[in-house]
């Protein structure tokens, strides 16, 4: 009696417990890296609070600067609109931009033209390659900032003079305005640019750094007096902080996509994202390791395997590959008896000769029986097993 044995049918698939235990590690280092960024995020939108504002006692705004200038006669006003900064230009008013780059395109030419025609002064603070062509044409932003913060004047400009070094390292600008003067030079390029109006007795200065106006680098070097001079030559300072909330900015000639609208750290952030995202794939696929062996849910005998794949080939009809399976060991079993290397027992020259020499035949019956084309049908391939059976034999017959 044959007792067949009842397998219960397993899964490759890996379970939910394993899916956890691999991907733990990449999910804890993920969650880390979220919180950081969070953190860091926090941390940076605490200390820009009140940047650059005049009315904020905090270390990065300007509230020193405007009492000092209070205390000089020079009173200021704060805009967070276009419409008002605009408004306000006159001869005898400084209009102090705080970040220009933060303005859309059409609200930098709107701006351009409102100050180009007041003959007043203008301060462009930090102004980049988004804003700077705009608001002074003829004037480009160097992509590399300079190196050193604490600049010397190193031009004519009576203000730059008087003040001696300053903190204006920062974006650096050239032009090509014959009459400006090109103040604290960082290999050759400016950080401080004054452009005459050619109408008038206005003018434009661009500001590499807002250092010199910052509660906490005010007292250093010589950025009180440049300050000073730079916003103190006219009664008035209207100081302008785009808003969010200017409905100018909202305008169909500057819509912007998403991306736009993103800081530009985000976007280098995400990319260090997708970059360790890709350094962790790598090194996990990279894990190959040694072998493990594993015992098998249950013992298969040998025949049971043999029969099994038997009917495999039946089932598709791969005779050529049953035949082939056949030719293949029956080779490898004579190439030793006839004094063969296992090496060349598929090679037709070596192991037709000897086997002719060991039976003294000629050898044709022989290359066809195992090296022949495949059986037609399953009668020639159990004719074929028949054949190759007993030529095993009459060589192992002593």
């Amino acid at each position: 009696m044959t007792t067949e044995a009842t397998l219960t049918p397993t899964s490759a698939s890996p379970t939910a417990r394993q899916v956890w235990t691999r991907a733990r590690g990449i999910a804890l280092a993920l969650v880390i890296l979220l919180a950081g960024a969070v953190a860091i995020a926090v941390v940076r939108s605490d200390a820009r609070h009140g940047e650059l504002d005049p009315r904020s006692a905090d270390p990065g705004g300007s509230r020193a600067i405007a009492e000092l200038l209070a205390d000089r006669g020079v009173d200021t006003r704060v805009v967070t609109t276009l419409d008002e900064a605009a408004t306000a230009a006159g001869p005898d008013t400084t209009l102090l931009v705080a970040t220009p780059d933060l303005l859309t395109p059409g609200q930098q030419t709107r701006l351009h033209r409102a100050f180009a025609d007041s003959h007043g002064r203008t301060v462009l603070v930090a102004s980049g390659s988004a804003s700077i062509e705009r608001l002074a044409p003829g004037v480009t932003a160097d992509p590399a900032t300079s190196l050193d913060s604490t600049l010397s004047p190193d031009c004519a400009l009576p203000a730059a003079r008087r003040a001696g070094t300053a903190d204006t390292g920062g974006v650096r600008y050239t032009t090509t305005h014959l009459g400006a003067d090109a103040c604290y030079p960082s290999e050759r390029l400016a950080t401080l640019l004054r452009l005459p109006d050619e109408k008038g007795n206005g003018d434009t200065i661009a500001l590499g750094a807002p250092d010199i106006l910052l509660n906490d680098r005010l007292d250093e070097q010589g950025n009180a007096s440049l300050a000073l001079q730079l916003l103190g030559s006219r009664p008035h300072l209207v100081w302008y902080l785009p808003s969010l909330s200017d409905t100018s900015a909202t305008d169909t000639d500057d819509e912007r996509g998403f991306f736009d609208l993103l800081p530009s750290g985000w976007l280098w952030g995400t990319l260090q994202l997708f970059v360790a995202a890709a350094l962790a794939a790598l090194w996990r696929a990279r894990r190959l390791g040694p072998l493990v062996p594993e015992k098998l849910p249950v013992a298969i005998r040998a025949s049971e395997t043999a029969e099994g794949r038997a009917r495999l080939y039946r089932k598709t009809d791969a005779r050529d590959r049953a035949a082939d399976a056949l030719r293949s060991t029956t080779r490898t079993r004579l190439a030793p008896l006839v004094g063969v290397p296992v090496t060349q027992a598929h090679t037709p020259e070596s192991l037709l000769h000897a086997l002719s020499a060991h039976l003294h035949g000629d050898g044709r019956d022989q290359h066809a029986l195992l090296f022949g084309p495949p059986p037609s049908d399953d009668a020639a391939l159990i004719a074929l097993a028949d054949r190759l059976d007993a030529l095993e034999r009459e060589v192992r017959r002593p």
